[in-house]
């Protein structure tokens, strides 16, 4: 055993599901609006993770184009059976297909099936059960008709059906998945008034049956409840211990909150772990910046019963765990050393970029040798729109981070870009750039009015921070920015620095860029040795409203690029925005004090 560092997947990992083949172990997590959705990783011993794909990676996989924030792809379940690997989901809200639907692969890299729809599998949360007699199951959540309280729901269960092609070489695999059979009624909560028994999972172990399911909701008053019975489909009676794992209980001071949502699996070495979403409040606000999170959990079984950390009986952020000899772990963050964005795209691997929604119409434009380097497709639809902006981020992982990107200079004054904080499209903070006009060299504070492409005469950007708040737009502040005109290939750096929930956004200048702020012109000397010009801070913002405790829904934050423009569908299509040299650097990570 050898110590490691929860969480085990930092940053907006939430509802996390694992199963085991063999000696490798896979996990997902839900993604919600974001696409790609459901990112599979691979671990061969629990600790450290790789991500080697995602569930829904294809556009028409699913239609996530008019889903609302923290609608979309809600908690999956992985399973492996007979050669092959199943991950059933929900897809909630929007206009498109909803509703529970199962996924495919002989590999978990992928390509993943379409999905197989289920019109009769109700609520959310679906799992999958493969009993050792062969039949397969499914378990979802759906709110009790009539409830005895609101919020109260029925955990049910029914027969699944897999169609398997008749010559076992032909792809896809499954021809058809349907539910047969009758419905029971396994579960309604461990507590008389607890809402939302939820994510519930099946077990079999010595001969017995074990239903592990949240409740209480996915915040503050989260918890883990088991049953058990001696038949699949019940009846199921409650572990008197119920629950049997929660932080409500330690008070919102404590370090991790929110714990729930547990999936279990059992080690090659015979122990027994479980994975479960938490979250880490910081700063005087209690914001959650890095959202849900992927916490490991040591399980021991005692009188017939799941022990959830045997001894403490809560979630902690440094445990001995399983490792395997010569696996190097950063106990810093859990997460394999060398792992991280290091400047030369250490970790920003394609598959840690998010979109937001689908739509076919283009948005970015990775270049292959370098996921550093991309061109933005701009689109008339903005960060505060319910549709697919032109906007890629990756996770915030750390609470001190630094998150930046240079953008080539454009002319076009329909183009505004940038860098934004996004939690939803109600709540997020960006610092952008927009050229204005175009004048004759001089005093930054003078007038500009001729074409921004005129010859000869300087390129004028507004700079602007915006805060998004519960759907209220508002500018903090803006500066002016004089590029040359002789420089065709002029650059602009932008830089978000975090700490805890501090944003502080600044702009990186070329040599021979001005600023003028409230009409005062001052040329920026060179400082720090070739990167920039100057480093000019545009504002700084108090982020705590957000996280989840403060804006609602599931999320924690993603940062990124994004690029707007003011064109109609009649117009000529604006050029796309170069974006390079992005990185993301964690810093020192520390314990800012949560609000008691």
């Amino acid at each position: 055993m050898t110590a490691f560092t929860n969480p085990v997947l930092p940053g907006c990992h939430p509802d996390p599901s694992i199963c085991r083949v063999g000696e490798d172990y896979y996990l997902v997590t839900s993604t919600f609006e974001y696409w790609p959705g459901l990112p599979i990783f691979h671990s061969r011993d629990l600790v450290t993770w790789q991500q080697i794909g995602h569930a829904v990676d294809r556009p028409d996989q699913v239609d996530l184009s008019t889903v609302p924030s923290s609608g979309g792809l809600f908690a999956a379940t992985i399973r492996h059976h007979d050669g092959l690997f199943f991950v059933a989901c929900t897809l909630v809200h929007g206009q498109g297909r909803r509703g529970n639907f199962v996924l495919t692969a002989s590999d978990p890299a992928g390509p993943w099936s379409d999905p197989f729809w289920l019109d009769d599998a109700p609520g959310i949360d679906p799992s999958l059960f493969f009993d050792d007699d062969g039949r397969a199951w499914m378990t979802g959540t759906r709110l009790a008709d009539p409830g005895l309280w609101p919020g109260q729901t029925d955990v049910w269960l029914r027969q699944m059906r897999i169609g398997r092609q008749p010559d076992p070489a032909q792809t896809p695999a499954v021809r058809s998945i349907d539910l047969v059979g009758e419905e029971y009624l396994l579960w309604r909560g461990a507590l008389h008034g607890a809402i939302w028994a939820e994510g519930p999972h099946l077990y079999r172990k010595d001969g017995r049956y074990y239903l592990v399911a949240a409740e209480g909701g996915t915040g503050f008053e989260h918890a883990v409840s088991v049953a058990a019975a001696d038949s699949v489909t019940g009846p199921y009676l409650g572990n008197p211990a119920n629950p049997v794992l929660t932080h409500r209980h330690l008070g919102r001071g404590s370090s991790i909150t929110g714990v729930g949502h547990a999936d279990l699996v059992e080690h090659t070495d015979g122990t027994w772990w479980a994975v479960v979403l938490g979250s880490r409040s910081v700063g005087e606000t209690g914001a959650e910046p890095l959202g849900r999170e992927a916490f490991l959990v040591p399980v021991e079984w005692q009188n017939g019963w799941p022990v959830f950390a045997p001894g403490t009986g809560r979630v902690t952020e440094s445990i001995d765990g399983p490792l395997l000899p010569g696996n190097a772990v950063d106990v810093r963050i859990g997460v394999p050393a060398g792992s991280h964005d290091d400047g030369a795209g250490g970790g920003l691997r394609h598959d840690a970029w998010s979109l937001v929604r689908t739509t076919r119409e283009p948005r970015v434009e990775f270049f292959a040798d370098d996921p550093r380097r991309f061109d933005l497709h701009p689109r008339p639809v903005s960060l505060s729109d319910v549709g697919a902006p032109t906007f890629v981020g990756r996770r915030q992982q750390h609470h001190r981070a630094v998150f930046r990107a240079s953008l080539t200079l454009w002319r076009d004054t329909r183009v505004r870009a940038g860098l934004a904080v996004r939690q939803s499209e109600s709540d997020w903070i960006a610092l952008s750039l927009r050229p204005l006009a175009a004048r004759r060299p001089g005093p930054a504070s003078a007038s500009a009015s001729a074409p921004a492409s005129a010859s000869g005469q300087d390129r004028v950007f507004q700079a602007e921070l915006h805060t998004c708040i519960a759907g209220v737009v508002s500018v903090v502040h803006a500066v002016a920015l004089s590029a040359p005109p002789g420089e065709a290939d002029a650059v602009c750096g932008v830089v978000v620095s975090l700490d805890d929930d501090r944003c502080t956004f600044s702009l990186e200048l070329g040599p021979n860029t001005t600023t003028s702020d409230s009409g005062a012109s001052r040329p920026i000397d060179r400082s720090d040795g070739g990167r920039a010009s100057g480093v000019v801070t545009v504002g700084d913002v108090n982020g705590g409203f957000l996280t989840s405790p403060h804006a609602g829904g599931f999320l924690g934050v993603w940062l990124g690029a994004f690029a707007v423009s003011a064109h109609t569908s009649g117009d000529r299509a604006p050029a796309p925005v170069r974006v390079t040299r992005v990185s993301y650097e964690p810093g020192a990570e520390h314990r800012a004090p949560a609000r008691a």
